[in-house]
């Protein structure tokens, strides 16, 4: 059995990662997650090994100072402010990682895309190593619009070129990142990376996505799976819920995630938006905010700090968010159509492709308003090509291999040390 270590950022990256590592658990092989010490508690709570980084630079409470800071943010400052905290991150996993993972007795590591400096760590310890993307695919492909954007997919040289000029910022903003990686390889006397797709896994990449969620890709390596969430409650925390207020009336679940959670006038315009429509409005607000702050909210939406997110979306009809990748993919895996309001990060290429996908439409946040808000939500709750295109979406995921293809993958990758070619139907 195999020891295995895990690399990702903390928050939503480092749930999506439990249910894979329960099932590698399940079957015999031991599960390591090296991260911050605020992660500590989460990780421990759902039965994995930990071991922390970082002690000084990122000690206890520093996560929740930088989510308070992140979640007033959005666009282009809060994009900036990730990648800064990202930095500082990646710079504690090459410094610390190859210790703990040699005193461990670690012998693979599975590295999620936005913490991709895991994998020169395992390149340095000639270990073997799988990618996830808990995210949108980060494989830079010039026909596919920046993850950043809200712009839809297309082919004509007007939008390579747009594509273009988003890849350039986006190119600078990361250029720290890459830096840090090339001064590090040579450190250690590794080859430099000649291409941005080059700091993946040779081995397996492993998306959350169903291919059907995904725009048309033409460059993905052959050893890139499509294979559906993983979710579960492993990890997430028990959470209570008045139940007993439900009104029977189609349910409206929104929530802004749990980081870009602070902008209280987007909840204002949620609120506002659902006044005079025949629904109940159910607001998590996942702990971004006390409840006193939204105490005057309009109408009369049922608020709760956080919300047993799984169990109401098996009852909602249609999901707000903030194009979360997770929500979104919970959101289709109970076949509920969803209206976005991207902030930041992957968000706007999130909200994109549900309106690719026909599941839903975006409404950028510098033109919501409760009137535009509302209109968008009758729309979608109203038109029946939006719940159609959410239920086949949900037939799509039920196909999947979902976790047991992930850890079948990685399972072969590993005992072969060969990459697992992928099936033209994923």
């Amino acid at each position: 059995m195999t020891h295995f270590g895990v690399i990702c950022p903390t928050g939503s990256h480092l749930t999506a990662c439990f249910p894979l590592g329960y099932e590698l658990q399940q079957r015999g092989h031991r599960v390591t997650f090296l991260n911050i010490v605020d992660a500590q508690d989460k990780v421990l709570a759902a039965n994995f090994g930990f071991s922390p980084i970082g002690k000084d630079e990122r000690p206890s409470g520093s996560e929740a100072e930088i989510l308070a800071q992140r979640g007033k943010l959005s666009g282009i400052a809060s994009l900036k402010h990730s990648f800064k905290t990202a930095e500082q991150d990646m710079r504690i996993i090459l410094q610390d990682a190859p210790d703990i993972v040699q005193s461990e007795g670690i012998e693979a590591l599975l590295v999620d895309q936005c913490s991709p400096v895991g994998g020169t760590v395992a390149d340095f310890l000639n270990l073997p190593f799988v990618s996830l993307c808990n995210a949108l695919p980060l494989n830079l492909e010039i026909g596919v619009p920046p993850r950043f954007t809200t712009w839809q997919y297309q082919t004509n040289w007007r939008a390579k070129l747009r594509n273009r000029v988003g890849y350039s910022l986006e190119n600078r903003l990361t250029k720290p990142f890459r830096q840090l990686t090339a001064e590090y390889r040579q450190r250690w006397n590794l080859p430099p990376h000649t291409h941005p797709n080059d700091i993946y896994s040779k081995l397996a990449q492993l998306s959350q996505q169903p291919s059907e969620f995904e725009f048309p890709r033409r460059n993905l390596p052959p050893h890139f799976h499509f294979t559906g969430p993983y979710h579960s409650a492993i990890g997430r925390n028990i959470t209570p819920f008045p139940w007993e207020q439900l009104t029977g009336q189609p349910l409206i679940y929104a929530s802004m995630g749990t980081i870009q959670n602070r902008l209280l006038s987007v909840f204002e315009a949620i609120a506002a938006a659902c006044v005079g429509l025949d629904v109940q409005l159910v607001i998590s607000l996942g702990g971004g905010m006390p409840l006193e702050a939204v105490s005057t909210l309009t109408g009369n939406p049922l608020v709760v700090s956080y919300a047993p997110q799984l169990e109401v979306l098996k009852r909602a009809a249609l999901t707000i968010t903030h194009a979360g990748l997770n929500t979104v993919l919970e959101s289709l895996t109970y076949g509920v159509p969803m209206v976005a309001i991207p902030i930041s990060n992957d968000q706007p290429g999130v909200a994109a492709r549900i309106v690719w996908a026909g599941a839903g439409e975006l409404l950028p946040i510098a033109r919501l308003t409760a009137a535009s808000l509302q209109s968008v939500i009758h729309k979608v709750l109203t038109q029946d090509s939006y719940k159609v295109q959410a239920l086949r979406l949900q037939s799509a995921i039920q196909n999947s291999g979902r976790v047991q293809q992930a850890a079948n993958i990685i399972e072969t990758v590993i005992g072969t040390g060969q990459p697992v070619v992928r099936n033209t139907g994923e």
